[in-house]
């Protein structure tokens, strides 16, 4: 090689470098807004440049600056685990299936209260919360042990 190609070589690199710098306006297609109020993008795949996996992305509302978490329909389209963004019908649907849950989950409670059931210990307790056996204390078992040996 000759000089001057290396030349051309460092200007690529140095104006790359410079370039980096710069803020890119990134633009995405809008795919579509959840109940949450996230709104989400995708760059399309194109594989003539090299580029085999579409970006996605989502932007979150002002304020709520990636707080909540997202749904889950749409946290799966944007790990790509689904090629087809979730529908309408099928967040609507989801969403009462999730409110149904809670409704459920309060009359098992509000039963289990009615029937004399207490309230469930609390589970920051640690080991305390574990049920205690006198036939498997551990101080016995360590006696045991050390007399066999």
């Amino acid at each position: 090689m000759s000089g001057g190609e290396y030349r051309y070589v460092w200007r690529i690199v140095f104006r790359n470098f410079i370039n980096s710098f710069k803020p890119r306006q990134v633009r995405g297609n809008k795919i579509g807004k959840d109940y949450i109020g996230n709104e989400y993008f995708e760059i399309p795949a194109d594989p003539s440049r090299g580029k085999r996996n579409p970006a996605r992305w989502y932007d979150p509302p002002k304020g709520l600056d990636f707080q909540d978490p997202i749904p889950a329909e749409w946290e799966a389209w944007l790990r790509m685990r689904r090629k087809e963004p979730p529908t309408e019908e099928e967040i609507a649907r989801n969403v009462a299936i999730a409110q149904m849950k809670k409704v459920n989950a309060a009359k098992i409670e509000q039963n289990r209260l009615a029937e004399g059931g207490s309230l469930p210990a609390p589970a920051d307790k640690g080991p305390e919360s574990y049920p205690k056996y006198k036939d498997y204390h551990v101080g016995d078992i360590m006696d045991e042990h050390r007399n066999k040996y």
